[in-house]
């Protein structure tokens, strides 16, 4: 079964907003067997979307589409739908009323004819009850395809497709089974990785696939099995698994799409009842940022001190002008001040710090541009690296956050090995 996610909105192409539907619809599909054929954005014009229908009838299962449900005149996917469907609008009752409770009874205030519009629907359309808000999605089927409509409101789209859309797809339609496995690996680059497993990779069974998804210090091997038994799938993959393990143990971190190094070292920090804080120069929050994005972080994550300027190392953190005096802001020495200093401020076990050049001038160090320190403090002491992360700034930024949560990782596994 295969699908196309279509978004439509000006403010889209024109990069305004991000779209994040799209990711999210794909993720959703693809958990019930669902293959994504396409992901399209396209204006919010009539005809444009008129001749995106056409070209993807009978190409596809089923088409989803995200925006243009509101009540305001440029919104015009459901006209275009009847225009579609040769079909006309009609108020839906059930809409209406839940309409109407929402804005007289939720938010206090006199029902609009804009607001009444929203429970029209077209006549043949299922309508598919949006309890989140006001525009209804719509499912209607023409030939070989089923066309979706939902609103472009990411929490409404996301009640439509959790308790609308895939409970219609699994109840209606017979789909083959597809299963992931991601193994996170750090430390080596895509190329390095891809050498070490190349055999492994190459004796792979047909239903297999293997995908490479590198960033910055990472890169996650997605393992991909597509086919009509399930448990010989999850069994095959399985065997592959451990078959990969057995060849590159020392750079694997963890498993699965929402297992990132900062879910990882989060996990190890809990599990063995340790925190963290972190004092952050050149890399502007990012690792407390990261750190903190995860559930639950706040039994392991203590705080952090954004010390950008000097004068913040010195005032905040209390880091010795002496010492930035003798040996620059950007060394192995501040950055063990600034890792040791907040680990006492914060009173926690570990303490991250990080002071560099990430460009594209030198500021208060004569450091070459891209350098970073790195240093960790322990509760046995600190540990300083230094690294040219080399330009542009983004990269740097990026390289010296992961580098950073790499260290901590490989630290607390110490003291559980």
């Amino acid at each position: 079964m295969k699908a196309t996610i279509v978004t439509i909105g000006d403010e889209i192409l024109i990069g305004q907003i991000v779209d994040t539907n799209s990711n999210f619809i794909a993720k959703e599909l693809d958990r019930i067997g669902v293959e994504t054929y396409e992901m399209i954005s396209i204006s919010d014009d009539k005809q444009h979307i008129l001749n995106t229908f056409a070209q993807l009838q009978n190409k596809v299962d089923i088409v989803i589409i995200t925006g243009g449900l509101g009540p305001t005149k440029d919104d015009i996917t459901k006209k275009t739908f009847c225009d579609y469907f040769d079909d006309q609008l009609v108020v839906n009752p059930e809409v209406l009323a839940h309409v109407t409770e929402l804005i007289e009874g939720f938010y206090k205030r006199p029902i609009s004819q804009l607001n009444k519009d929203q429970a029209l629907v077209p006549s043949k359309c299922t309508v598919l009850h949006n309890k989140m808000g006001t525009a209804p999605g719509m499912w209607m089927k023409k030939e070989n395809t089923v066309f979706v409509s939902l609103p472009g409101v990411p929490y409404e789209m996301k009640y439509l497709v959790e308790n609308e859309i895939i409970p219609k797809i699994v109840k209606e339609y017979k789909r083959p089974y597809i299963i992931h496995k991601t193994i996170l690996t750090y430390g080596q680059g895509e190329s390095l990785v891809a050498e070490r497993i190349e055999n492994w990779e190459n004796n792979l069974p047909e239903f297999i696939k293997l995908a490479y998804l590198p960033n910055p210090g990472r890169v996650r091997l997605r393992m991909t099995a597509r086919g009509t038994d399930k448990e010989e799938l999850e069994k095959a993959i399985e065997e592959n698994v451990q078959s990969l393990d057995a060849i590159i143990h020392d750079i694997i971190v963890g498993y699965e799409e929402n297992e990132t190094i900062e879910t990882v070292v989060g996990k190890l920090l809990a599990k063995n009842n340790k925190t963290i804080s972190t004092a952050e120069s050149c890399t502007g929050g990012k690792i407390a940022s990261l750190l903190s994005s995860v559930q639950g972080a706040s039994r392991y994550f203590k705080g952090s001190v954004v010390s950008y300027a000097t004068e913040a190392k010195v005032n905040v953190l209390g880091v010795s002008q002496d010492l930035i005096d003798q040996f620059s802001v950007v060394s192995a020495e501040v950055a063990a001040a600034m890792a040791l200093n907040v680990k006492n401020i914060l009173k926690t076990d570990y303490a991250i710090a990080t002071t560099g050049n990430a460009g594209p001038s030198k500021g208060d160090s004569k450091a070459e541009i891209g350098t970073v320190f790195i240093a960790l403090a322990t509760p046995e002491g600190v540990i300083t690296e230094e690294f040219n992360f080399g330009q542009p700034r983004e990269k740097v930024i990026d390289r010296a956050t992961i580098k950073s949560l790499e260290i901590l990782q490989k630290e607390i596994l110490k003291i559980v090995q």
